[in-house]
């Protein structure tokens, strides 16, 4: 009698275990930053220290309980990461708070558990990616109508110089930050059924094979809708954020370089014509040129010089929570957190900072890469290289190596829309990552140890092949 042969098979560990300790970690990470706010500024531990550890514990534990009961394959380290940038954050604003006599962080934390509160309901009703890919065109007509949204006359408003403001019954909302969310699963479910076609060959320039003209539809009408933000909303930073994510969407569901040259000849132009005609991207320009002559040719790059001289003075280990003077960089708590990190924490903090948004799009990419299907990859493919690019030009245009764009820094700046939509952009990427590592129907379940002794935790199963 023939024995079966027996197949190895690799099964991911759920990982709950290494999740929480870590959480742990991160927990210790933003309560030590807020006691250290305290003890530096006021020679104390803050009177409401325990209550406001605990809040955060709660938050956190319920965010990891929904992922135990609902997504156990989940990704273990993308939650306490993002657990320690928003605790960082928090405690960064209430040190401003501290020194401005305003009330940033409280309402900051309000908007920290509403997110939580979206990202628990995302991970427990959405049990499959693949539905989105139903709303493709349902998504795309939504994200255009929000993006339209602070045009109209009555709740639209203007902030800095940017229209991407709504006020509806006294609150603010930048309907942009959703959005973004919408486009990524309206381009994901777009380039899956027509990638075939915008993968064919055109004409050869260059050892670079160009697409058909009859194929640049989609790019010149996404191109139309980038150069529409900047003209009518005056923001250059969504315009770069939308068109670029896209434009990484089409090259990885086509893996054409070709789409790469007409992409990035599209918005040399675009920011062409933009600093041609338009005031305040020259501005952004003539400040990023030169900043320290802002008295006299660039009105409004003061903030970019007080950052600079404060990430200057903070070296390399920084002065110390209440030992700088960050609340002298205007919006410190938004556009330039990083500033007043690097004042006070110094590079090694900005270091750090920039280290664990790295880890978020490479677990990201990570979760696209072992998907199994071709929507689930794109979709974590946009939403990590939303993360990347917004992060990229916000510390680009803090640091001068690209004109300032006005974006927040995921997690860590002040605005409540941008921290809610982020909050549900994890939880899609836990639901991707949950099933692209669970264990295919007939295989023995994984375990989980709790040890965390391997990065990826694989457990070799041997299965009796038939």
């Amino acid at each position: 009698m023939t024995q079966a042969p027996v197949q190895a098979l690799f099964v991911h560990r759920s990982r709950r275990g290494a999740e929480l300790f870590l959480l742990l970690l991160a927990l210790a990470v933003g309560a030590g930053a807020y006691a250290a706010v305290g003890i530096g500024i006021e020679g104390e531990v803050p009177a409401d220290m325990i209550a406001y550890s605990g809040w955060l514990a709660a938050l956190m534990i319920v965010a990891h309980i929904a992922i135990r009961m609902t997504a156990q394959y989940a990704d273990p380290i993308l939650l306490p990461v993002v657990a320690a940038l928003n605790g960082l954050g928090l405690a960064v604003i209430h040190r401003l708070d501290l020194a401005r006599d305003t009330d940033f962080a409280r309402q900051q934390l309000i908007w920290m558990t509403l997110g939580v509160t979206l990202f628990v309901l995302t991970v427990a009703f959405l049990r499959d990616h693949r539905v989105l890919q139903r709303f493709t065109y349902t998504s795309g007509l939504v994200a255009i109508g929000l993006l339209l949204l602070p045009l109209l006359p009555v709740i639209g408003n203007t902030v800095n110089g940017a229209r991407i403001w709504i006020n509806v019954a006294g609150f603010s909302f930048q309907p942009g930050e959703v959005a973004k969310l919408l486009l990524v699963i309206a381009f994901s479910g777009y380039l899956v059924l027509h990638r075939d076609a915008l993968a064919l060959a055109g004409r050869r320039l260059l050892f670079v094979d160009l697409p058909r003209g009859r194929d640049l539809g989609p790019v010149l009408g996404m191109w139309l809708i980038s150069l529409g933000i900047l003209v009518f909303q005056r923001d250059l930073g969504s315009s770069l954020m939308f068109f670029g994510v896209f434009l990484v969407l089409l090259y990885v569901a086509t893996e054409r370089p070709g789409w790469l040259v007409v992409g990035g000849t599209l918005f040399a132009a675009g920011a062409f014509m933009g600093y041609q005609a338009f005031s305040h991207v020259r501005n952004r320009f003539e400040i990023w040129l030169s900043p320290f002559d802002y008295i006299d040719r660039t009105p409004g790059s003061g903030q970019l010089v007080e950052s600079l001289y404060g990430m200057g003075w903070g070296g390399v280990l920084g002065r110390g929570f209440g030992e700088g003077q960050p609340w002298r960089i205007p919006y410190a708590e938004s556009d330039f957190i990083l500033g007043a990190i690097g004042e006070e924490l110094g590079l090694t903090g900005v270091m750090a900072v920039i280290l664990c948004y790295g880890i978020i799009v490479e677990r990201g990419l990570r979760a696209a890469l072992i998907c199994r299907d071709g929507f689930g990859k794109l979709v974590a493919t946009g939403l990590a290289s939303i993360v990347a690019l917004q992060v990229f030009v916000v510390i680009g245009g803090v640091t001068t190596l690209i004109p300032l764009t006005g974006l927040t820094t995921p997690f860590l700046s002040y605005g409540g829309s941008s921290l809610v939509a982020n909050w549900v952009l994890v939880a899609l990427l836990l639901r991707i990552s949950d099933q692209a590592r669970r264990p295919l129907p007939g295989t023995p379940s994984s375990y989980d140890d709790g040890t965390g002794a391997d990065d990826e935790a694989t457990q070799v199963v041997k299965v009796v092949k038939p």
